[in-house]
């Protein structure tokens, strides 16, 4: 297997040529953003089972030659848990390029784990043990180390072999159709989209505050992830959300009362105060029924309700036994609690795949279609013909 360290454009143009017509290409990337809002990448690695190469784009002005490769429909491109690479190139170039295979959802769906972490699905597949030292290496200092371009270049030649591991069982088990909703949901520009006005939801503590509070709140959220994506600066270096919790809570209206908010910079105060001060103005002027509102708790559950929930529960287990699939990676307990108090709207349990496996039976368990019997000191999920 050859490997390859891309810094050049002539070594990059070699590089396409190689890999031009792979059916699959195994894709990992290393990034910082420790200091930015956005992501920077520092290496691209890919390996189509021949060719492994680790892409410097610190080093190439350009890597154009390489984006019809990446970006062509004919070659499936691999991850492993790939939301964040693939922000990347969202970020970087626009687009998300498709199809796609994410191993981790490939080994949830065949019972190896929900969100199995890269190193166990290797461990558990190949019986490697991968090198952990370079998980918080600094990726953007150059040149490279030859240790932290083997750690890069592994990741992606054993993917590369998960990948083919995984595909051929989902295949052999007719289940490589159920994953495509959910790579097609990765490949949606919309999941990484970002809303500004919905950014006040990821504020720490929020659930503590109340009315115009929350208007207040989601009006300085707003601002403060402008200001990060303008600037290219983490949000919390704008505003922590403490400070935003505190501003929301008290609502200064003066530049005197800006300064009594404790871990409110005075340069922050200077640059933005009148900003700030304008912000909650607007937001107490709002009306009331253009308050957010906090996401409602789930209804409390009756007894007969929990007991059903149980039952759900053994249900699951039984059915996702039956699959060879973590029963995780079908529902959760707050899945099933909703399922039993009749909130089904929207419910992921009783959509694709997961209604297949396991949404229609627990329902006709809960229309008595179904039940659960021991027999021989084993539980079994029968129908009520007996069957």
């Amino acid at each position: 297997m050859e490997e390859r360290l891309i810094e050049t454009t002539a070594d990059l143009n070699t590089l396409c040529q190689d890999i031009q017509g792979s059916p699959w290409l195994a894709l990992d990337t290393e990034f910082m953003r420790e200091k930015t809002y956005s992501a920077r990448l520092c290496l691209l690695q890919l390996h189509n089972g021949e060719v492994s190469a680790g892409i410097d784009p610190l080093a190439l002005e350009d890597l154009g030659p390489l984006l019809g490769i990446l970006y062509d429909p004919g070659v499936v491109k691999v991850f492993h848990a790939g939301r964040q690479d693939l922000e990347i190139f969202q970020q970087l170039w626009g687009r998300l390029p498709s199809p796609l295979f994410d191993t981790q959802l490939a080994a949830a769906m065949l019972g190896l784990g929900d969100q199995i972490g890269y190193g166990n699905l290797v461990q558990q597949l190949l019986g490697r043990e991968l090198e952990k030292g370079h998980t918080r290496t600094d990726w953007c200092r150059r040149p490279l180390e030859p240790a932290q371009l083997r750690y890069a270049l592994d990741d992606v030649i054993y993917l590369g072999q998960i990948y083919q591991v995984l595909e051929r069982r989902l295949r052999e088990q007719g289940r490589l159709e159920w994953l495509q909703e959910e790579f097609a949901l990765l490949a949606d520009p919309a999941t990484y989209r970002i809303d500004p006005r919905q950014m006040w939801r990821r504020v720490k503590g929020q659930q503590r505050l109340k009315g115009v509070q929350l208007a207040v709140l989601q009006e300085l959220a707003a601002w403060r992830e402008e200001q990060a994506i303008r600037s290219d600066r983490p949000r919390r270096w704008i505003l922590k959300d403490e400070v935003l919790l505190e501003l929301a809570r008290r609502q200064p209206a003066k530049r005197s009362e800006l300064q009594r908010i404790r871990g409110l910079e005075e340069g922050t105060i200077k640059r933005h105060g009148e900003r700030l001060l304008a912000l909650i103005a607007e937001a107490r002027q709002r009306p009331r029924e253009q308050w957010p509102v906090l996401q409602r708790p789930p209804p409390r559950l009756s007894p007969e309700q929990e007991a059903m929930v149980d039952l759900l529960m053994a249900g699951l287990r039984l059915l996702a036994e039956e699959a060879g699939i973590t029963p995780s990676a079908i529902a959760g307990r707050r899945d099933l609690e909703r399922l039993a108090a009749g909130d089904s709207d929207g419910l992921e349990l009783l959509r694709g795949w997961r209604r297949r496996v396991a949404g229609t039976a627990l329902q006709q368990i809960m229309t008595g279609e179904r039940a659960l019997r021991v027999e021989d000191g084993r539980l079994r999920l029968i129908h009520q013909d007996g069957d």
